[in-house]
């Protein structure tokens, strides 16, 4: 995030810079604002290249953690989703024969959620 955020400002600075230096030579209007893009550009190709790799490579490290986070995710939603499909058939027979009068809510032979039981 720091990275990104002193790339950003060197490109902001940049960009104001060239804008007042084209006034000054006497670019006006929006001839000063596609000049001053291009002049920014152009330098800032040049002039931030360290700070566009230290940023790319902090934007890598970002992502790769949130793709292993991602992943870790995933598996314990399958974990859950394996327990709960296994526990599930077992639990439904059980609540279908002593649980005619729980307030839980259940779901039926069909796969359609029944309302709780009152």
């Amino acid at each position: 995030m720091r990275a990104t955020l002193a790339y950003t400002s060197a490109r902001i600075l940049l960009f104001v810079v060239s804008m007042i230096l084209l006034y000054l030579v006497g670019a006006r209007g929006l001839l000063l604002l596609a000049l001053a893009l291009v002049v920014s550009g152009i330098a800032s190709f040049v002039l931030l290249s360290r700070q566009r790799d230290v940023m790319s490579g902090a934007l890598t490290g970002r992502l790769r953690n949130g793709r292993q986070r991602a992943r870790g995710f995933r598996s314990r939603l399958e974990e859950g989703a394996r327990a709960e499909d296994g526990g599930s058939a077992e639990a439904g027979e059980g609540s279908a024969e002593a649980g005619e009068g729980s307030a839980e809510a259940g779901v039926s032979a069909a796969g359609r959620l029944e309302p709780p039981r009152s």
